[in-house]
């Protein structure tokens, strides 16, 4: 979501305002809190879904949703901070049909559960959301698992109980690369992408929601004094047939071409900048594995497969260096034994398995090219 400063401005003079207002607020008996879960999207940034909380109350005539999804573009070194992990997030207030006129736009499911809390409940969460708009205790640093709109609304749901009425409820023994992975489907470079750039903490058993359609699943168990959170139906506000994407290049069959091509051609300038190609996305991952504080970037043993000593192809390249590419080599294969025993029972396997049968031939045939004697003229 695009905030310009202007609309940042306006949208701080507003949350200012009504925070002053809602202190006068009192809520009535017709007060409806509940969490609307917003189903996915073909764009990248709504391949997951979102996850907002509305106020309704006809009696005050609010009808507000409070939504923790909201970033600047314009926040200077966007990039490096989102990819270090300082980029702030922030909540932000719509009016309820101007949020749902955004995803009627979008065609996106919309759906809504409502919580079946008293009334002073309703009125200390609502007081709780306005006094975070406005203090800013709604800015967070995003973290794709820990740290999300999702887990904001969680958050503040629990603190105003006092307690963890909303947890994991649902038994599952998936890893959260497992639970992620086919939210890619029909987005292959998306699943590629992730499936590298995430390192061992996705492979760990997910122990927490982090997710808006699993949130969604777990508020039907979640229970609060001893009662159903959610004692009615879960309402479908919107609902439209899933679109299925199609790309000529993004899928599959391209990225098989673009290996095999690789492979039956097997010229030395092709193979080098494969290699140089490789080697300079391993640079980036170890680059990043220190540098970013999204821990699910840390500790990626996908490095081995981009392994970033094939940079060194470039250097050792010439008759007076065959013995360096052979050694090169061998320990690149080394390395991929490696990775395939710990990749063997991940769910990414198959889809970096073209890559390591690329890596392994053009390392065997580097192997057994340069294990030659240099020939030496007395």
């Amino acid at each position: 979501m695009k905030i310009t400063i202007f609309k940042i401005t306006l949208l701080l003079t507003f949350l200012l305002g009504l925070e002053s207002y809602s202190q006068n607020i009192i809520l009535s008996e017709r007060t409806k809190i509940s969490i609307l879960t917003c189903g996915t999207g073909n764009e990248s940034y709504s391949l997951f879904g979102h996850t907002a909380l509305r106020i309704a109350d006809e009696t005050t005539y609010i009808d507000v949703v409070y939504n923790y999804g909201a970033f600047d573009f314009n926040t200077p070194n966007f990039v490096s901070k989102f990819a270090k992990g300082d980029l702030d997030y922030f909540a932000i207030t719509h009016p309820f049909n101007d949020f749902m006129a955004d995803y009627t736009y979008e065609h996106r499911n919309v759906y809504e559960q409502e919580l079946a809390l008293p009334l002073d409940l309703k009125q200390k969460l609502f007081d709780n959301l306005n006094t975070a708009l406005s203090s800013g205790e709604s800015v967070y640093r995003y973290k794709f698992i820990d740290k999300n709109c999702t887990t904001m609304v969680i958050d503040i749901i629990n603190t105003t109980l006092g307690e963890a009425a909303i947890s994991k409820k649902t038994t599952s023994e998936l890893t959260y690369r497992s639970i992620l992975y086919p939210y890619f489907d029909n987005h292959f470079y998306e699943q590629l992408g992730t499936s590298i750039i995430f390192g061992s903490k996705v492979d760990a058993i997910s122990d927490h929601i982090f997710l808006p359609l699993d949130l969604m699943e777990n508020l039907k168990l979640s229970t609060f004094r001893n009662q159903k959170l959610v004692q009615t139906e879960t309402k479908t506000l919107l609902n439209y047939a899933p679109l299925v994407p199609s790309s000529w290049w993004n899928n599959g069959y391209s990225y098989l071409i673009f290996l095999g091509l690789i492979v039956i051609l097997n010229l030395k300038i092709i193979n080098q900048i494969y290699f140089f190609s490789m080697g300079t996305i391993g640079v980036l991952f170890v680059f990043l594995g220190f540098y970013s504080g999204h821990l699910e970037l840390a500790n990626n043993y996908n490095v081995l497969l981009f392994n970033p000593l094939l940079i060194l192809s470039f250097c050792f390249y010439g008759a007076t260096q065959r013995k360096w590419l052979y050694y090169l080599a061998l320990f690149s294969l080394l390395l991929l034994v490696i990775y395939i025993v710990i990749l063997i029972n991940k769910v990414h396997f198959l889809i970096v398995l073209p890559m390591i049968f690329t890596n392994g031939y053009l390392l065997v045939k580097l192997a057994l090219k340069h294990n030659k004697r240099i020939s030496i003229i007395i």
